[in-house]
């Protein structure tokens, strides 16, 4: 069965929301721009959603060499790097301290890859516990795949295609407490799906885990509806 790219998001800001796009540059580092920015505390330490999930909320906008961060109930900034101003936003938004930095380059062979297969599986474990269905952005991909008839096909697909793309499999995505936020509400929304993933997708190292880190072997440009074939 053909399968398709039916999801593409960057996260310009790491930790935040992200941007749907109908197509992207594939770069050695992964999609462009990704996680290019990031919010720290006051001593330099990663803010993340599992301490702050009000990050979900705060969706950031890139164009014209320009940062526009926004959020509910809340100002709009835009700035052109970090600064005093945008300091002042992350912290009052958040209420701690924090600071806008620009990321290092640890992004690099970390194109998130998802498939539908997997999701629907997922879910149909936990509506056989009475719960809800999750969403897709739970998992923050920057690549959704669906056609896959199995599921975790990701996990197995040493190198695969996209139109002129090439990518390899790295390494499977442990979660974390990030996928208990509702990503529309900035607040957490537990036990799911850490609760039934620890029931079947242990990983040896502890942990559970959902989707697949790929590396970018052959940069180009992706889109929607584009055919995804295993080559490994």
């Amino acid at each position: 069965m053909r399968a398709n790219v039916v999801g593409i998001t960057y996260y310009p800001v790491k930790g935040c929301a992200g941007v749907a796009l109908t197509e992207a540059d594939l770069t050695p580092e992964g999609l462009l721009g990704d996680r290019a920015w990031a919010v720290v505390d006051d001593r330099g330490d990663l803010r993340w959603q599992g301490a702050d999930p009000r990050l979900a909320v705060i969706a950031p906008d890139v164009r014209d060499g320009g940062l526009t961060l926004r959020a509910p109930e809340t100002e709009p900034l835009t700035v052109t790097g970090p600064g005093p101003e945008a300091d002042a936003w992350l912290t009052r938004f958040l209420g701690r301290p924090s600071r806008l930095v620009r990321a290092g380059a640890g992004n690099a062979s970390r194109l998130h890859l998802v498939s539908r297969a997997s999701l629907d599986a997922l879910n149909r474990r936990i509506a056989a516990r009475g719960a809800a269905p999750l969403p897709l952005t739970r998992f923050r991909p920057n690549v959704v795949v669906d056609g896959w008839t199995t599921p975790h096909t990701e996990d197995d697909t040493p190198r695969l295609t996209i139109a002129g793309t090439e990518l390899a499999f790295t390494e499977l995505t442990v979660r974390c407490a990030i996928t208990l936020v509702d990503q529309s509400t900035g607040r957490r929304a537990g036990p799911e799906p850490l609760r039934t993933l620890a029931d079947y997708r242990r990983a040896d190292g502890g942990g559970v885990v959902f989707g697949a880190y790929f590396a970018v072997r052959r940069p180009g440009r992706v889109a929607l509806g584009d055919e995804v074939t295993p080559t490994g």
